[in-house]
């Protein structure tokens, strides 16, 4: 019994550890999630009224631009995967994959060819474990992502819906990351970013009463959509990238949660068996003083 106490007493020891290491960063987490909420709240309204700037350009103009029109018989698609560099983040990760997953499979059925574009280390491994193809990728900053980090991955994707789909480009640009909706909840979204879709307010006729604006474009509506798309797209996934940044910063924080208080339980039930252990070796040590005592005077006896 005296080894099994000792295997009760290291393991003990071994998840105290562990569960010290959890705590550790579930408090790391939750602190970083209160930086990525705020920028979050910081970017989504720039995002959104840049995508109306660009809704009221196009839905105010006749031109008809590759970044705005749809074409009638899409061949190619992107679709551009935001997943995390690092784990410890319960199904994070998995979860948006699956997402992207669908959404290619929903496309190759429709006769599009998906050229997947990744952001994360897990997204990267996923695929190459897969000998899946990747057009081009990016990692290392998913936990703390910039602007920069946003315009270096919207060059690639607007250079291919510019190019022409004989040379390699695409006709839509999609995008998979999870939404921060609360720190309960981190949803997995898709939108289609290319070609816009035009909100269906912008194209309604005015109310009766109402004077829709009229828009006079200088130098011309072409070249302010040339300028203002590369910026929505830009826009569009960095604050898809703050938000998939706060989803996983909110998901490590319930993983170390879990773990922490699964490793608490876990000393307790060791607790007890070295408890009962303990309780075991006296008992016996016990029985072997009486047995011993008994002998004695046993002896004693006989030699009277």
């Amino acid at each position: 019994m005296g080894a099994q106490l000792r295997v009760y007493k290291r393991r003990i020891k071994t998840v105290s550890a562990t569960k010290k290491i959890t705590r550790a960063m579930e408090m790391i987490a939750a602190s970083r999630i209160v930086k990525a909420q705020r920028q979050v709240a910081a970017s989504t309204p720039y995002a959104q009224e840049l995508t109306r700037a660009v809704t009221a350009v196009a839905t105010g103009s006749t031109t008809r631009h590759p970044l705005t029109t749809e074409v009638e018989h899409p061949s190619r698609a992107a679709v551009l995967l935001v997943t995390s560099d690092r784990g410890l983040a319960g199904g994070y990760s998995s979860n948006v994959i699956k997402a992207a997953e669908r959404l290619t499979e929903r496309l190759t059925g429709a006769g599009r060819e998906v050229d997947s574009y990744i952001v994360g280390r897990k997204g990267v491994a996923y695929y190459g474990f897969r000998e899946r193809k990747i057009a081009e990728s990016w990692t290392g900053f998913t936990d703390n992502p910039t602007y920069a980090d946003a315009k270096r991955i919207a060059a690639p994707l607007i250079e291919a819906v510019l190019r022409d789909t004989a040379d390699g480009g695409v006709d839509e640009l999609h995008i998979v990351y999870t939404e921060f909706v609360s720190m309960l909840t981190q949803t997995p979204v898709e939108h289609r970013l290319l070609p816009l879709s035009l909100e269906p307010a912008a194209q309604a006729e005015a109310p009766k009463g109402v004077v829709l604006p009229l828009y006079d474009f200088e130098p011309s509506a072409e070249e302010v959509l040339d300028a203002l798309l590369p910026r929505y797209v830009e826009s569009r996934i960095y604050n898809a990238l703050l938000q998939a940044a706060a989803s996983k910063h909110a998901a490590t924080r319930r993983a170390m949660k879990s773990a922490t208080d699964n490793a608490e339980e876990l000393i307790k039930s060791l607790k007890r068996l070295a408890n009962a252990a303990r309780q075991a070796d006296i008992t016996q040590e016990i029985s072997e003083i009486v047995g011993g005592a008994s002998a004695l005077a046993d002896a004693s006896a006989g030699s009277d």
